[in-house]
């Protein structure tokens, strides 16, 4: 049975009602009390399904992700401009051509929120795509070869990695 705790209920209670407040844009008391009853059942039935844990509401983050969403908004820079400068440049004048290739990256990654962190953050890097995940590997496609070297030096997998408590097992 997953990890159940009274803060994550909370959490969970607090985000859904932000975001319906900040959504609905009408305060008068009928709605306000509809969107009370609505959130409500909603985190009844995520406390029913046993789906109100540390992955669903990663509280251990709150303070180590906007420095990793930085970290992240750089790379997603520098990456952009990189396969600007190789579609600008063609295919004759190019350092490093444009050669897709797949690969399987393996990762040392435990637990669901950690390998779906990882393979998001690769998707949002521009030229590479993860299309897989299956147990501790990663089917990524990549624009050059490079990108796929730059993955297995493993610089994006340590920051995901220390975060903090994502290493918990499956």
């Amino acid at each position: 049975m997953r990890e159940f705790t009274m803060r994550y209920t909370i959490s969970l209670f607090a985000v859904l009602a932000f975001i319906w407040l900040a959504n609905s844009g009408h305060y008068s008391p009928l709605l306000l009390g509809f969107g009370l009853l609505s959130v409500v059942f909603v985190v009844f039935v995520a406390h029913r399904m046993n789906i109100v844990d540390s992955d669903s509401q990663p509280l251990h983050l709150l303070l180590a992700l906007p420095g990793y969403y930085w970290w992240l908004f750089r790379k997603i820079l520098r990456s952009n401009l990189e396969v600007v400068a190789c579609v600008w440049r063609g295919s004759k004048s190019l350092k490093v051509s444009l050669k897709p290739a797949s690969a399987r990256i393996t990762t040392s990654l435990r637990g669901d929120l950690a390998r779906a962190l990882y393979a998001n953050s690769i998707t949002l890097t521009p030229g590479t795509v993860a299309v897989d995940i299956d147990g501790d590997e990663i089917l990524v496609h990549a624009l050059t070869a490079d990108s796929l070297e730059d993955l297995r030096r493993g610089e994006m997998e340590a920051r995901i990695n220390g975060l903090g408590v994502l290493k918990k097992s499956c």
